[in-house]
């Protein structure tokens, strides 16, 4: 490992520390500053010459800011010599734009992974990201890794009989399914949702059954906590005995906080892919655990040249 370095843009400082600590090395020295007229400027205060550099940014956001920040950190490496120069995007913006809505929409996603490999990268990891055909939108390598060996580890302890994992919508089965087979579980169960607006949802009907069982909700992602709630809400109707919920990405936008307060929802469990340690600090129902022994385990794979889907097996 010595001649890795880690760099951190200003979205998510924490889990860098956090990753840096695991794999026993210091976290690159970098300052980042805007000008009066909110211009970035980056400067790298150590030799990266020959190193491996990672850079760490999740693009919540501000999400214009965070992605233009990541560009310039890379184009800053790449300019100092660096040898090869990762990003590691733990949370990945505009991944719900990855097709066309309309016949005059973009496919802003696309987009963003071309910046991303025109910018000088040689290889990404993304962790859950929100549809998987966008591994294929990269015409470079891509690491994806997976939260479920820890939201595993955090609710078996919780929960030994009578789990149901259950997905909110149609679009989250397969991703349900897959925590179900990990935790070795048989039943599965559905709500029904349509969207007759962004970020508004509505549950019709409830698929599966859910009589009697202890439920738990998983999605990649919770924004607004609309769907959650609702959903939380018609299983609680359909005879659920409780329902928690997990999340790899907590976006948790506009009265995101306020509705899972208000919900059913006994307990919402997010990771630390978005930095939002602070603000949940007296928050009761959100736990908030870390990926960075995940993200810094894989780290080590791709320096050793190992296998990454070993983590996961």
């Amino acid at each position: 490992m010595d001649n890795i370095k880690l760099f951190a843009g200003s979205s998510n400082i924490p889990l860098a520390k956090l990753i840096c600590k695991k794999l026993k090395i210091k976290q690159g020295d970098l300052d980042i500053k805007r000008f009066s007229d909110g211009e970035i400027f980056v400067e790298v205060n150590e030799s990266v010459r020959g190193a491996d550099c990672f850079v760490l940014q999740s693009t919540n956001s501000p999400v214009n800011e965070n992605l233009l920040e990541l560009f310039i950190i890379i184009d800053a490496l790449r300019r100092a010599a660096a040898r090869k120069v990762y990003a590691v995007i733990p949370y990945f913006g505009y991944s719900r734009q990855d097709r066309k809505v309309s016949d005059r929409s973009p496919i802003t996603a696309k987009l963003i992974c071309d910046l991303l490999v025109k910018s000088g990268i040689q290889e990404v990891i993304l962790m859950d990201i929100h549809a998987g055909q966008i591994q294929g939108f990269f015409d470079i390598p891509v690491d994806h890794l997976y939260a479920f060996p820890i939201a595993k580890k955090y609710f078996t302890k919780k929960y030994s009989k009578n789990l149901t994992i259950a997905s909110p919508d149609a679009g989250g089965m397969e991703r349900a399914r897959t925590f179900a087979k990990k935790f070795g579980i048989v039943d599965l169960a559905m709500t029904d949702k349509r969207r007759p607006k962004p970020n508004v949802a509505e549950i019709t009907n409830v698929i599966g059954n859910v009589k009697d069982k202890r439920i738990l909700l998983i999605d990649d992602m919770i924004d607004t906590g609309g769907t959650a709630s609702k959903s939380a809400e018609a299983l609680i109707k359909a005879g659920a005995k409780s329902v928690s919920m997990f999340c790899t990405h907590g976006v948790l936008s506009g009265n995101a906080i306020e509705n899972i307060e208000n919900s059913c929802i006994d307990e919402l469990v997010i990771t630390d892919t978005i930095n939002n340690q602070n603000r949940l600090k007296k928050i009761s129902k959100i736990k908030v655990i870390s990926v960075s022994d995940l993200i810094a385990k894989a780290i080590k794979r791709i320096i050793d040249n190992k296998s990454i889907s070993n983590l996961f097996s």
